[in-house]
C-alpha cells in the first residue's frame, strides 16, 4: 500500500535569516518527494534529537474520521474553563497556517512558528520530512516552549503511522470510524479502525464516540487493557424536544446529567470531549462544563456566514460527515424552506456517496470547480455525479460564482450550504467575511 520515499540528490536549501513564514511554508512543500509518506521512523529520529524525554505536559490525542477538530476545540474550551493552560494542534487550516497551533486559545504568531521551524531544521540533519511531519514537530516545539499544561493533538491521517503518534498520550479519543483516504488507510471500517486504534497505549483512558465501533478498535482496546469509555455503554446521549420544539441533548455519565448544546458542532464530538474532561478532571462542576460547552464554535463547522438567506459553510467531505450535515439541514428547513447546496470537492473523495447522503435535504445543487491540487473542475464533478440524478443542477467554475448564483436564486427564508472540503470553505469565507 505504501511506497518508500526516494532520496533526493540535491535537497533544497532551507530559508536563511530574515525569511518570512511564507518562505518557510513554500520550502516545506519541496523537501520531501511525496506529500504523504506514512511511518514513524524518520519523525522519531528527529523527535529524539529535539526532546530527550517525553514532554512534562499531559497529552491528549484525538483520532477519527470526522469530528476531530470539534472534539479538540471542545476539550480545549473545557480545560481552559478549568484554569488549565492549553496547547492545541489541528490540521489542515482554512486561511492561515498559524491556525494549526493554538496556545491558550490563541493562534501562534509568525515569529514563534519560524523559530520552531528553525529548531526542527537544525535537528533533522539529512532526515527527510514531509510538510505535515515537519509542521507536527514544530508544533511540539511551540507547545513545549510555551510551557502549557495540556497538549491536545489532532491526528492528521489514520493514527498508527501518523506523525502525531510519536508522542505517547495520557488519554486518547477516537471520534468516529468511516471510509476516507482509501489509498492510505484501506477500504473498510475494520482495516481503518485498526489504523485509528494505533493511538492507544496500554492502561490509558480512552473515549470512543462511535456508536458502532469496528471490532478491530475494541480488540485493540481489550488487548491493551485501556480504561474504555464507550457511548451507549459507559455513557449515553439522550435526545429530547425543548419547550419551543427545538431539539436538545443530555449526556448521562458517571451518574450525572450534562446538558449539551444542539449545535453547531456534532453532538457525539462534544459529548466525547465532556467525558474526557470528567476523566481528566473528575471534580469539575457540571455547571462550569455546561457554561463552557455553550460557547464553543469552530470556524468552518456548520458556521453561519450570512442571513436572508441563511448561509452556512461546512468542511464535511465524506459520506459520514454528509449524513450528519444532511440531518442538520433537514431539521432547519422544515416544510417551507428550500436548501441550495454549493458543492466543490477533491478528486480522491467519494463524491457520489456524499451526494446520496445530502440528497434528502437539498432542493437545488450548484456544482463548483476547485482550482487547487487534486481539485475537481465543475465539469468533472458534474460527470461523476451524473448517475445520482440530482435535481436542478447548475455548474459554475468557482465557489464564489456558485455562491453568487445561489444567492440570486434563493428566497430570503431559504438556506444556502457551502461544503465539500477545507478548500471550498476557505474560498467561501474569503468571499463572505
Amino acid at each position: 500500500m505504501f511506497q518508500p520515499s526516494k532520496s533526493q540528490s540535491q535537497p533544497p536549501k532551507a530559508p536563511g535569516a530574515g525569511a518570512s513564514l511564507n518562505d518557510w511554508l513554500f520550502w516545506l512543500e519541496s523537501i520531501h518527494p511525496t506529500e504523504i509518506d506514512l511511518g514513524l521512523d524518520r519523525v522519531l529520529v528527529v523527535l529524539r534529537r529535539i526532546f530527550r524525554n517525553k514532554p512534562k505536559a499531559r497529552v491528549i490525542t484525538v483520532a477519527g474520521t470526522n469530528g476531530k477538530g470539534s472534539t479538540v476545540a471542545t476539550l480545549e474550551a473545557l480545560l481552559r474553563a478549568r484554569g488549565r493552560r492549553t496547547g492545541a494542534y489541528t490540521s489542515p487550516h482554512l486561511q492561515n497556517y498559524n491556525e494549526r497551533i493554538r496556545v491558550d486559545g490563541q493562534d501562534v504568531d509568525d515569529a514563534t512558528l519560524i523559530s520552531a521551524f528553525e529548531k526542527v531544521e537544525a535537528a533533522r540533519g539529512s532526515v527527510t520530512l514531509t510538510y505535515f511531519e515537519f509542521g507536527t514537530l514544530a508544533a511540539f516545539v511551540v507547545l513545549n516552549d510555551a510551557g502549557v499544561e495540556d497538549w491536545i493533538l489532532e491526528v492528521g491521517l489514520g493514527g498508527r503511522l501518523d506523525a502525531v503518534n510519536v508522542i505517547d498520550p495520557d488519554l486518547a479519543i477516537i471520534t468516529s470510524v468511516d471510509i476516507d483516504h482509501v489509498a492510505f488507510l484501506g477500504d473498510n471500517r475494520e482495516v481503518i479502525g485498526f489504523e485509528k486504534a494505533g493511538v492507544l497505549r496500554p492502561g490509558i483512558p480512552v473515549v470512543l464516540a462511535d456508536m458502532d465501533p469496528p471490532r478491530s478498535v475494541i480488540q485493540q482496546a481489550v488487548a491493551q487493557k485501556v480504561m474504555l469509555a464507550r457511548v451507549g455503554k459507559t455513557y449515553t446521549i439522550e435526545e429530547f424536544a425543548g419547550s419551543t420544539g427545538e431539539l436538545g441533548f443530555t449526556l448521562h455519565v458517571q451518574n450525572q446529567a450534562i446538558r449539551l448544546p444542539a449545535g453547531p458542532l456534532p453532538v457525539p464530538s462534544v459529548a466525547a470531549a465532556a467525558v474526557a474532561m470528567l476523566t481528566l478532571e473528575p471534580d469539575m462542576p457540571i455547571v462550569s462544563i455546561e457554561a463552557a460547552l455553550a460557547k464553543v464554535s469552530v470556524p468552518g463547522r456548520f458556521e453561519c456566514l450570512g442571513r436572508k438567506p441563511d448561509i452556512y459553510v461546512d468542511v464535511g467531505h465524506n459520506p459520514h460527515a454528509a449524513r450528519w450535515l444532511s440531518a442538520r439541514l433537514k431539521a432547519l428547513k422544515g416544510v417551507s424552506r428550500k436548501v441550495h447546496a454549493v458543492y466543490a470537492a477533491l478528486a480522491d473523495k467519494d463524491v457520489e456517496g456524499v451526494a446520496h447522503a445530502m440528497a434528502p435535504a437539498v432542493d437545488h445543487w450548484y456544482l463548483a470547480g476547485l482550482n487547487v491540487p487534486r481539485g475537481l473542475s465543475s465539469e468533472d464533478l458534474q460527470t461523476k455525479l451524473g448517475p445520482c440524478e440530482l435535481p436542478t443542477v447548475c455548474a459554475q467554475d468557482s465557489v464564489a460564482r456558485a455562491i453568487e448564483k445561489a444567492r440570486g436564486d434563493a428566497g430570503p427564508n431559504d438556506i444556502i450550504i457551502v461544503f465539500g472540503s477545507f478548500f471550498t470553505v476557505a474560498e467561501a469565507r474569503l468571499m463572505l467575511l
